[in-house]
């Protein structure tokens, strides 16, 4: 099972070769091998789950040392309840993206298929390591997968976003060097766990470097978790890139929150004395700003991949302010509202393109195939006005008109992505979202009499605003894209592009329906998170394999 933790990286990076040898010139082939190794995926990442669940200790922590050298010197993969979480979310995102681009998109431009998965295996090596220098070596194979899958398609749009896309992203990196730098000059290591322990002892000449250095490196996370102002780029990127791309990148934003919460709980936990939790109000206070922000651009736009990317915003403040406050009751529900924000966030991404498709009047571009496809589903509806049934101008009947299996499917599943990113009951969103008031406006206990901070006061209000302002704009989006339709032409979609929408909106049902399961899962992620004594342990403590010797019969001894 040990072996598990490097399958992640390992899977797509030999599907990545692989399909680089097959050529451009078997892509039905590639696109078959592409899903195959997705599911794959999916599968080793439930694995994942269950191992690191079923695993004894608060933390339940799996080391590997891939090149069997000794902590802190060689490359260390750690997979606890939060990584292998996230790399689950990471899978089944995936595996909806490619399934929705195997329809046709994967045919708009070369290297769709080896770029989606060497996309997948920088996020998924990120998740897993546990030092800072690897962590930015699979941030750029992310993000150099990440520069070809957003140009995929062409357009001007994309080119020019793509073009602020890259600015940003160097920026980033060159920020995320210096920060590793130093730190490393501070600590002398880059191992996060032997990193933690160096940190109480750190001299007291030394310490503004070190929060110098912690800031440096956290302003590189921040602008991959689009928080504000460093997210102008979001909008523009996101609305113009592919949908299957555009719903890969919403676990982006997750990872730079994730190298967040990750740095911050093992360098600066409660108990580091004078460095305890340094930072934490600037995250509340960058995360308040940034849900407003997203607010406000949902209401603003009327542009529905544009609204997905400020929902993603949305989302990304909202964890940023609920995690700064520090607290495992109120992390507990950020993660859950993770899941169900990112689910929902992909699955709008990939629905607003069929959305789209009913107000098309130009011709489609040359790389969408002109012919409808076989297991295309519209049903047209002609309706003859029957005896006392009260008619329109067009004197067409007003009641009992059917729905079209496209527009009942494309409407039904606007509204959960809505109540979801809204966060309205029974959605997810409502239910992460009160997890994590009820721990804030009740610290000490429900019953108990404790003080409430301000922040949390300024939280509750900004939840409940965005969330009004989140279902207004899509009301109205709903009211003109789905109730005013007049006489657009119905859209003709594949079943292989409703499916992915379909199967992450059922997970986000599940989420709620398992929602006692799932809490106890995050809340256990958290409380081992804000205490990484388990976590700090089981990475030093990790031992290489002795090396076999030959015996005389030219066996092995271990």
């Amino acid at each position: 099972m040990p072996h598990l933790i490097i399958a992640p990286v390992l899977l797509p990076m030999a599907t990545a070769a692989l399909m680089l040898l097959l050529g451009d010139t078997r892509r039905p082939l590639k696109a078959f091998v592409n899903v195959l190794s997705c599911v794959l995926g999916v599968a080793m990442a439930i694995g994942l789950v269950f191992w690191v669940q079923h695993t004894s200790g608060v933390q339940a922590v799996g080391v590997y040392l891939p090149a069997n050298w000794p902590v802190p010197y060689g490359i260390v993969l750690v997979a606890d309840r939060l990584s292998a979480m996230m790399v689950l979310l990471t899978s089944v995102l995936g595996l909806a993206a490619v399934l929705y681009a195997s329809a046709r998109w994967h045919k708009a431009g070369v290297h769709f298929h080896p770029l989606f998965q060497l996309q997948l295996m920088g996020l998924y090596g990120a998740f897993l390591t546990a030092d800072l220098f690897n962590l930015f070596v699979f941030f750029e194979i992310m993000l150099t997968a990440s520069y070809g899958l957003l140009l995929h398609g062409s357009g001007w749009a994309r080119v020019r976003s793509g073009l602020h896309y890259i600015a940003m992203n160097l920026m980033a990196s060159s920020m995320f060097l210096i920060g590793v730098a130093m730190l490393y000059g501070v600590t002398g290591t880059l191992n996060m766990a032997d990193m933690a322990i160096m940190v109480p002892a750190i001299p007291e000449d030394d310490r503004g470097l070190l929060h110098a250095g912690a800031a440096i490196l956290a302003v590189a996370f921040l602008v991959k978790a689009a928080a504000w102002p460093l997210n102008f780029w979001l909008p523009s990127t996101y609305s113009a890139a592919a949908a299957p791309v555009s719903a890969l990148f919403a676990i982006m934003t997750k990872l730079g929150v994730y190298a967040i919460l990750r740095v911050w709980t093992l360098l600066f936990p409660q108990d580091a004395g004078v460095s305890a939790l340094f930072g934490g109000p600037v995250l509340v206070g960058l995360g308040l700003v940034t849900l407003a922000f997203g607010a406000l651009g949902i209401i603003a736009t009327q542009h529905l991949g544009r609204m997905a990317a400020f929902c993603a915003i949305l989302s990304s403040g909202t964890l940023l302010a609920g995690l700064g406050f520090g607290q495992p009751a109120v992390t507990g529900g950020a993660l859950y509202y993770t899941l169900g924000s990112t689910l929902a966030i992909s699955a709008f991404f990939l629905l607003v393109e069929l959305v789209d498709r009913t107000r098309e009047v130009e011709e489609q571009p040359l790389y969408i195939s002109e012919i409808e496809p076989d297991d295309a589903f519209a049903y047209p509806v002609d309706l003859v006005p029957t005896r006392d049934v009260n008619l329109d101008d067009d004197e067409q009947a007003l009641i009992g008109r059917a729905i079209p299996a496209a527009m009942a499917f494309l409407g039904l599943a606007f509204i959960v992505c809505a109540l979801t990113i809204a966060g309205l009951p029974p959605m997810a969103g409502f239910v992460g979202k009160v997890v994590m008031l009820s721990a804030l406006l009740n610290p000490a206990g429900f019953g108990e009499d404790a003080g409430v901070s301000g922040a949390a006061w300024l939280l509750l209000g900004l939840l409940l605003v965005g969330g009004l302002l989140t279902i207004i704009a899509m009301s109205r989006a709903g009211v003109r894209y789905f109730w005013a339709t007049f006489d657009r032409p119905l859209p003709r979609l594949r079943v292989i592009e409703t499916l992915p929408i379909g199967a992450l909106l059922l997970l986000v049902g599940m989420l709620v329906w398992q929602a006692d399961a799932v809490l106890r899962y995050v809340n256990a992620t958290a409380r081992g998170l804000h205490d990484p004594k388990e976590y700090i342990g089981s990475v030093l403590s990790a031992k290489p394999l002795p090396s076999p010797t030959a015996t005389g019969e030219g066996g092995l001894r271990r």
